[in-house]
């Protein structure tokens, strides 16, 4: 009897100790007065609009440019627009001189005359030789004239691809001949690559300048490997222009390139960079060079509930806000969140309208 007595006190000690290590050990919530709730930062909980953007920056380029291109050697006798002109589809942009072009194919047809006699002239000797192989011959005077004979067959092989050269560079140069008066490819404002040093000779396929269409500009930017997933053609895109604030333009997404920027795809030390090309809509304020911001909407969702980002916190067991009750005590509430912005985050559960979340 005394035995389990003295059991029995030794079991009321250990569920005393624990219990007391429990109290000891278990976090107490403050409690708040009301000048602690009056003090506090509240956020009611409601539905809206969430949106993701993408931040970029970069300057405005012509969206459709025409690169004029010397067609041929020679010396400029005019130049036949000013820097900044508008031009429309075949006007006149500059008269080179056709002079060395001509002398050039007059030689060549010289040439190619001469290679012509001389060739009657191979036929009728080798038809005079054909009548003598009629007459009685050696063995060895026949073995001469079967190499002389086709060594000539051969030789007039020979000239003849000679010949097609020359009759295809003579068609080419006449070609060119036509572009001595270098006529626009397209409509639009002609500007001069330097137009302070316009050159008197020219070489073939020396760039001269460039026909752009100011009705039509683009943003084009850079962005890194961890934002080029999630920009798509089409995407809508706000912008604005740095020297004008209060201006907003809006856009899309024209292209994505899916290689990287020259130069950082083999440098492991330097973050990738992929170009982006966004088209801009028409703006009597927008012109070629200026520095311009955008905002790519990479996503949207519509009528969500959303909590600000500052008052999420995590810990081990999740993402969780401090909810206030109807009696005006603070309490943890667990939840889930789906999409975040740096403003707003989505709570896809835990919350619900009309809640009020504080931040402590």
């Amino acid at each position: 009897m005394k035995k389990k007595i003295k059991w029995l006190i030794v079991i009321i000690i250990v569920l005393g100790i624990s219990y007391g290590l429990y109290q000891f050990s278990k976090p107490n919530t403050p409690a708040m007065n009301n000048n602690d709730l009056d003090s506090m930062i509240t956020f009611d909980i409601s539905k809206e609009t969430l949106i993701h953007n993408i931040e970029v920056k970069g300057k405005s380029t012509y969206e459709k440019e025409t690169i004029v291109y010397a067609p041929f050697t020679g010396k400029v006798e005019k130049w036949t627009m000013k820097d900044g002109q508008q031009v429309s589809k075949g006007d006149v942009l500059f008269q080179l001189s056709t002079k060395e072009l001509k002398q050039d194919i007059a030689q060549t047809e010289a040439n190619l005359k001469k290679q012509d006699l001389e060739k009657q002239l191979a036929e009728f000797q080798q038809q005079a030789a054909g009548a003598n192989a009629a007459m009685e011959m050696t063995e060895e005077e026949a073995k001469r004239q079967f190499i002389e004979r086709e060594s000539a067959k051969l030789q007039r092989e020979l000239s003849q691809v000679t010949t097609d050269i020359q009759v295809e560079d003579v068609k080419e140069k006449r070609n060119k001949m036509n572009q001595a008066q270098y006529k626009a490819a397209t409509s639009g404002i002609f500007l001069y690559d330097d137009a302070s040093k316009l050159p008197q000779l020219v070489q073939e396929n020396e760039r001269i300048g460039k026909i752009v269409d100011m009705s039509k500009l683009q943003l084009v930017t850079f962005v890194g490997e961890q934002d080029v997933f999630n920009i798509k053609e089409g995407m809508p895109v706000q912008v604005t222009i740095n020297a004008l604030k209060d201006i907003t333009l809006y856009g899309d997404v024209l292209k994505v390139s899916k290689f990287a920027k020259s130069g950082t795809e083999s440098n492991s030390s330097q973050p990738a960079q992929f170009e982006v090309i966004i088209s801009l809509e028409k703006s009597e304020h927008l012109i070629a060079g200026l520095s311009l911001t955008g905002q790519i909407e990479t996503e949207r969702k519509e009528g969500v509930i959303v909590v600000p980002t500052v008052a999420v916190m995590k810990d081990e067991a999740g993402s969780y806000v401090m909810l206030r009750q109807s009696d005006g005590q603070v309490i943890r509430r667990d939840i889930q969140t789906g999409m975040e912005t740096p403003e707003k985050i989505e709570v896809k559960e835990g919350l619900q309208m009309g809640d009020v979340v504080v931040l402590q």
